[in-house]
């Protein structure tokens, strides 16, 4: 009987320490890795390399990752379910001919599962530098996710909403002409949206994706998620480590929730939905302008700077360490209309 106790005692706490090994080794973001071009070095802001890509399918292969297929991971997020440690999502922009003549091979030899975003006039008009409907079939019939990047790639903020629907529906029509079913994720042109983008999105696609960096989190909703952009000059192998291994800052009640800002500089602020031990180590930082002020009062940051924005598109980046050597990363891109 004794022994039985002992053996009971001990068969209970490797279970409790599998568990918490288990619960260690899950998180409940992801990242998502955004390409364009490949070997096409006219285009530096949108391309990368194919030996550097190449390394990224070499590291990315390490099983420390879990590269999922993107609506498998929306899936997963939505029902409220852990994701393992490291998950990664590729996505590609635009459908450029050099997606299929030099990314396809190889993500296709490894075995990578990849979303394509696809805006259907470049490929409807045969434009130079584009896949066609039969490249893009050729990719869905080998399990590549197709998905939508409207009829023909506007600015969507500065559309009005019959447009943007009717931006959003004549695609989709043609995705079903041509491939049989019309895609349920998108991704805004240029990641630029308004709140009624957002709207339409929603009613359209199970999620979309904007080009602001950071981990994909539930919090932030499923409409709006951030990803990582790789190009010529942020598309090092240093850079795709530090991207898929990011975590997510948790918050609600962002405010202003347009990005297209009515108040220049625009009064940035959002409340943590979780305590971090790190939170006075947060640091915030605009493109194009540099360091913003910061703010905590209790759980309420807020993000401040004296400087107006200037371009078309700025993004605030806002990060904290972590634990391990990771770091948490919160982006937002604001829009001048």
């Amino acid at each position: 009987m004794k022994y039985n106790i002992i053996f009971f005692n001990f068969f209970l706490i490797l279970v409790i320490n599998i568990l918490i090994y288990s619960y260690s080794l899950a998180q409940d973001s992801v990242s998502i890795i955004m390409y364009h071009r490949f070997g096409e070095p006219n285009h530096p802001s949108t391309n990368i390399q194919v030996d550097r890509f190449e390394s990224h399918i070499i590291e990315l292969k390490n099983p420390k990752y879990n590269v999922m297929k993107l609506s498998k991971i929306i899936e997963e997020l939505k029902a409220g379910k852990e994701l393992p440690e490291f998950t990664v999502a590729l996505t590609i922009d635009d459908a450029f001919i050099s997606v299929y003549e030099n990314a396809w091979p190889i993500l296709k030899n490894n075995k990578i599962p990849f979303t394509i975003f696809v805006a259907t006039d470049p490929i409807d008009q045969g434009l130079n530098g584009y896949m066609s409907w039969d490249q893009i079939r050729e990719l869905k019939n080998n399990g590549v996710e197709i998905g939508s990047q409207t009829k023909s790639h506007p600015h969507m903020h500065r559309l009005s909403e019959e447009n943007i629907r009717n931006e959003v529906n004549y695609s989709n029509t043609r995705f079903i002409d041509e491939l049989g079913e019309k895609p349920n994720l998108f991704a805004y042109p240029y990641g630029e949206y308004n709140l009624i983008a957002k709207k339409v999105a929603k009613e359209n696609f199970i999620a979309a994706f904007g080009q602001q960096s950071g981990a994909a989190h539930p919090s932030l909703g499923f409409h709006e998620l951030p990803r990582f952009a790789m190009n010529e000059a942020y598309g090092s192998l240093d850079r795709l480590i530090e991207a898929s291994s990011t975590l997510p800052i948790v918050v609600n009640d962002v405010h202003p929730k347009s990005p297209v800002i009515s108040e220049n500089p625009p009064p940035y602020g959002f409340t943590l939905g979780k305590n971090y031990s790190q939170i006075k180590q947060l640091q915030c930082f605009i493109s194009g302008i540099g360091e913003a002020d910061v703010t905590i009062i209790g759980q309420r940051v807020e993000v401040r700077t004296d400087k107006k924005f200037y371009r078309p598109r700025h993004r605030i980046n806002c990060t904290m360490p972590g634990s391990n050597g990771r770091w948490h990363w919160l982006g937002r891109q604001f829009l001048l209309n």
